[in-house]
């Protein structure tokens, strides 16, 4: 019996074949860091909104005793100088308040499925705008993207999963045909992939290096101690707070005295 005759690959052939193998892995590498970037971000914001809840908002109670204070300081000791604090002190409070008892203050522990996740990766792998092939596609990847870490970070699978099948179902126009337009379309891709990447681990890191993120991971060590770093610090406030309530019954009292 004759022998299967093999067509061999053209190089053009072959070098396409290299190129979208090379593509499928920075996709994945693309999607693994596009998780990784919108679950730390998440864990951060969870971890400010604990944050904020014991410790910010005594740390707006204390600044407020700080701007009764220094408001009586004025009252006591009136001077250009006396009202300029006086009025600084009432704007620290008031931001620290508003920063106490924000949307920030409202966010919860998140902790992703392994389901949620492996829908989040095809997603970022299929429909992440660095893969557009023109202006529309572009505006509707963005679109669809934007929803899909919306839904990630909400911890809704089937609204994922629903932005994943309407981009499915709605398949993106290819235009220019022959290996050498394909070629084209799937070298610029793996270039704008390859440059997101560098650009999302730049932002790790950043966010790493963050106020929120160093006080984080020293929370955990100190978990790993058996220690709460967050109500040793809640602790540390409220003797402040206790210390500034004398201090402004020793000012209230003093402006209470006849002249």
């Amino acid at each position: 019996m004759p022998g299967k005759i093999i067509r061999r690959l053209k190089p053009e052939e072959e070098e396409i074949f290299r190129k979208r193998e090379e593509l499928a892995a920075i996709r994945a590498t693309l999607a693994e860091r596009e998780l990784e970037l919108v679950d730390l971000r998440s864990q951060l914001a969870a971890f400010e909104g604990r944050y904020l809840r014991q410790v910010g908002t005594l740390y707006a109670e204390l600044d407020e005793w700080q701007a009764r204070i220094a408001e009586l300081q004025a009252r006591l000791n009136p001077s250009a100088t006396s009202k300029v604090q006086a009025e600084e002190a009432r704007e620290q409070a008031r931001q620290t308040y508003e920063n106490a008892h924000g949307e920030a203050s409202e966010t919860h522990d998140f902790t992703p499925s392994p389901e949620l996740k492996g829908i989040y990766r095809e997603a970022a792998k299929r429909i992440h705008p660095d893969f557009a092939t023109d202006a529309a596609d572009l505006e509707r990847r963005t679109r669809l993207m934007a929803a899909a870490n919306h839904a990630y970070e909400a911890g809704d699978a089937d609204a994922l999963q629903r932005i994943l099948d309407e981009y499915e179902d709605g398949a993106e126009a290819v235009t220019g045909e022959g290996i050498g337009a394909e070629l084209i379309r799937i070298i610029r891709q793996i270039s704008t992939a390859k440059t997101r990447v560098s650009a999302i681990e730049q932002e790790l890191a950043a966010l790493r290096q963050s106020e929120i993120a160093l006080l984080k991971k020293e929370s955990e060590e100190r978990e790993r101690e058996g220690r709460d770093l967050l109500a040793e610090l809640a602790s540390a406030v409220r003797e402040q707070i206790e210390l500034a309530k004398k201090k402004h019954e020793l000012l209230s009292k003093q402006e209470a005295k006849p002249a």
